[in-house]
């Protein structure tokens, strides 16, 4: 049996869209892939529900069988940690080919080699990339893992940046000092929220359609910034929330002409009959706020693109950004499944 240990150097770089997009791959190809979260008091920080939403989504997509508290212990007390992620590792790894293990952060950095160790694990990080090669922190903490390292994974890279960086890999092997598995273009599909989280975020009332709450916002739009925007306008964005004040129908029937994922209504105005209809018509969600709209959009801009990888929905996108960016047959060869 093999174990690979995700791990990063920041909180929300994406462990757990690479964790996801590993485990696709190994099924795909046959393996009894299993899922170990061990959520450590000091990193990213327990969840305040007692339930590790990462988790969930991952013991849906790859099918396992084992109880949630097995796959994501919470371990509050350090005393004797190391031995209590064996023992609860143990209970997730029987009859299992390879057990993904999403590590903690940069502030676990210690604790993260420890568990690799005692583990026997090949060790993937994972960092964001906004424009430029990681520098020394990366190949010290690369350094710090010694022959565990598989190696590293560049998330977010800009989507014009990403030739440049392949392209300062194969002319600067040594620069960054690790082996680079892959550099995955930053997407707006991978990054959105869901119209139910978006609603939460602003406090919002799902008023129309609540079943289409999954549905995922990739852009934002506001009616308000021109006189007369029809169709042609709200057409400029796909996938899309459009915020509008409550007491402009006639901007709101124009959004939904087009392809609107929810509608915004603010100033606790509820939409007159006919919008009503033709969302429930449509199945576009309308999200009532009392907040005015530059206050709404200031709120959204602060969450946007910011979403969390746990909706089946980005799986698709993901299994295709990883075919094209990611070095399976590396990871196949350091995991001991090919010879």
């Amino acid at each position: 049996m093999s174990t690979l240990y995700v791990t990063s150097l920041e909180a929300g770089v994406g462990k757990t869209a690479v964790c996801a997009g590993l485990g696709g791959h190994l099924l795909n190809n046959g393996r009894k892939t299993g899922f170990f979260k061990p959520v450590i008091a000091g990193g990213e920080g327990l969840p305040v529900t007692g339930v590790d939403s990462d988790g969930i989504f991952m013991k849906r997509i790859l099918s396992l069988g084992e109880p949630l508290e097995h796959i994501c212990p919470f371990i509050t007390d350090h005393a004797g940690l190391v031995d209590r992620v064996k023992q609860a590792y143990d209970r997730v790894s029987v009859d299992k080919d390879v057990v993904i293990v999403e590590g903690g952060d940069g502030g676990l950095a210690e604790i993260s080699l420890r568990v690799a160790e005692a583990l026997d694990a090949r060790v993937i990080i994972v960092t964001a990339c906004p424009g430029q090669l990681p520098g020394p922190e990366l190949s010290d903490a690369a350094k710090g893992f010694g022959g565990y390292l598989l190696g590293v994974v560049l998330n977010r890279v800009p989507g014009r940046r990403v030739a440049d960086i392949y392209d300062e890999i194969s002319r600067q092997p040594g620069r960054v000092g690790v082996d680079i598995l892959g550099v995955f273009p930053e997407d707006r599909v991978l990054l959105a929220l869901t119209v139910g989280e978006l609603a939460e975020w602003v406090e919002g009332e799902i008023i129309s359609s609540p079943d289409k709450s999954e549905e995922l916002v990739e852009s934002l739009m506001l009616g308000a910034m021109v006189v007369d925007p029809g169709p042609e306008y709200f057409a400029r964005k796909s996938g899309k929330a459009v915020v509008v004040r409550g007491e402009r129908p006639d901007m709101q029937l124009a959004a939904l002409e087009t392809s609107t994922r929810c509608l915004i209504l603010t100033g606790g105005t509820p939409p007159v009959p006919v919008v009503l209809d033709s969302a429930r018509i449509k199945g576009v969600p309308i999200i009532l706020v009392r907040d005015d709209t530059i206050t709404t959009v200031n709120s959204i801009e602060q969450v946007l693109g910011k979403g969390r990888f746990n909706q089946e929905k980005k799986l698709p996108r993901l299994t295709a950004i990883m075919e094209e960016h990611f070095n399976f047959q590396a990871l196949d060869k350091g995991l001991g499944l090919v010879t």
